[in-house]
């Protein structure tokens, strides 16, 4: 997916305290924002698309609040793209692994991921802060 991210039109900037309630909070605040942006909620790529940034969000609170008491979502969309990040400051870079395999031997958390977002023809990546204190991981969707 070729789409630059700088050039879509539509975005939005949420940082909550890194608590369970950012989940909820971080999901709710995507579904108005595509609602306000004119993505229909019935769209293929929403349900999944919700369940991969409810995951991300998840990790977030689970494994970095001890070092990040705070997690940054930014959404952005345009007429064929819709991408989102999940940003904490613990120093840790999950690697992304592929899709879970048809044996059943994904990891869950990031390979559930993986499999949905890799399914739909995205892409994701994980981009490391400039002081290497934390990092965002990228998710972009065709709509």
């Amino acid at each position: 997916m070729s789409t630059q991210l700088e050039t879509l039109p539509y975005r939005h900037v949420l940082t909550l305290p890194t608590m369970p309630s950012a989940v909820r909070t971080a999901r709710e605040t995507a579904e108005q924002a595509l609602a306000e942006w004119g993505v229909s909620p019935r769209h293929p790529t929403i349900g999944p698309a919700l369940l991969i940034l409810s995951e991300l969000v998840t990790n977030s609170v689970r494994h970095a609040a001890v070092l990040s008491p705070q997690v940054t979502v930014i959404y952005a969309a345009g007429e064929e793209c819709l991408a989102f990040a999940v940003h904490d400051r613990h120093p840790y870079q999950p690697l992304l692994h592929a899709p879970a395999t048809a044996a059943g031997t994904g990891t869950g958390g990031l390979g559930t991921v993986m499999e949905l977002t890799l399914g739909l023809g995205g892409t994701a990546v994980v981009r490391r802060d400039a002081d290497g204190r934390g990092k965002s991981i990228w998710i972009t969707l065709p709509l």
